[in-house]
């Protein structure tokens, strides 16, 4: 059973996207003014900045006129209440899924967030298993990591493919233990020097449908299958 390690913000989800909304509601809420929302999003830095130093940066700012728990709440929650799924990324999963492949979420960040976002979104109903770096201790590109979710589900690391929006947590990772890669551009260009992606793909959907379709990766039949409409974990 080939494995399909797969980020989660910004390429099974578009947490950026999320995130932004919810920070236009709280500035909204507030009446504090709406061009601040491209320093909270430069703060947040796609969710890099660890939480702690975020929520000191807007209580610096806002502290006068926002609650601390109102600050808490638009990191804890906002992403995480908001994120969707999309069709596509949907039924690629169910695609892989009926072909053979075992598919694990492999994220860094906060248990109890990720988990929100992973059944907010129904991905507990589509992959076989998840890891958070919270809980293993180890953050991408450690290869800890993505061996802790190759135990997770009992499949060997030999032949699998990461997938992920991270030159750095993902593809630097997937390379240092020899495994093949695609990037999920999103538009961008790849800049880095020191590796390089197996493939980039525009979107997860892309980006699976080339991982599970690789020579002596699919299955007979792979481009007839109609992609399946779920799988319960």
């Amino acid at each position: 059973m080939p494995l399909l390690l797969l980020d989660l913000d910004n390429t099974l989800v578009d947490r950026d996207a999320a995130f932004r909304a919810a920070v236009v509601a709280f500035l909204a809420e507030y009446g504090l003014p709406d061009t601040d929302l491209t320093w909270v999003m430069t703060v947040d830095a796609g969710g890099y900045t660890a939480r702690d130093e975020v929520a000191a940066a807007l209580a610096d700012r806002y502290g006068d006129v926002v609650p601390t728990a109102a600050i808490r709440a638009l990191l804890d929650n906002g992403a995480a209440d908001r994120v969707v799924l999309a069709r596509s990324s949907r039924e690629a999963l169910g695609t892989a899924q009926a072909v053979g492949w075992t598919c694990v979420i492999v994220t860094n960040g906060r248990t109890a967030q990720q988990e929100a976002k992973i059944r907010h979104t129904g991905l507990d109903q589509l992959v076989q298993g998840w890891v958070i770096s919270e809980d293993v201790g180890h953050k991408k590109p450690a290869p800890e990591i993505f061996q802790a979710a190759a135990e997770t589900v009992g499949v060997s690391l030999s032949g699998a493919w990461v997938i992920g929006d991270s030159p750095h947590a993902d593809i630097a990772g997937a390379d240092a233990l020899g495994l093949r890669s695609v990037w999920v551009s999103d538009g961008r260009r790849w800049t880095e020097d020191s590796c390089r992606p197996t493939h980039i793909a525009d979107d997860v959907a892309s980006a699976i449908s080339h991982a599970i379709s690789s020579p002596g990766q699919g299955a007979p039949g792979l481009a007839q299958l109609e992609p399946p409409r779920g799988f319960r974990r």
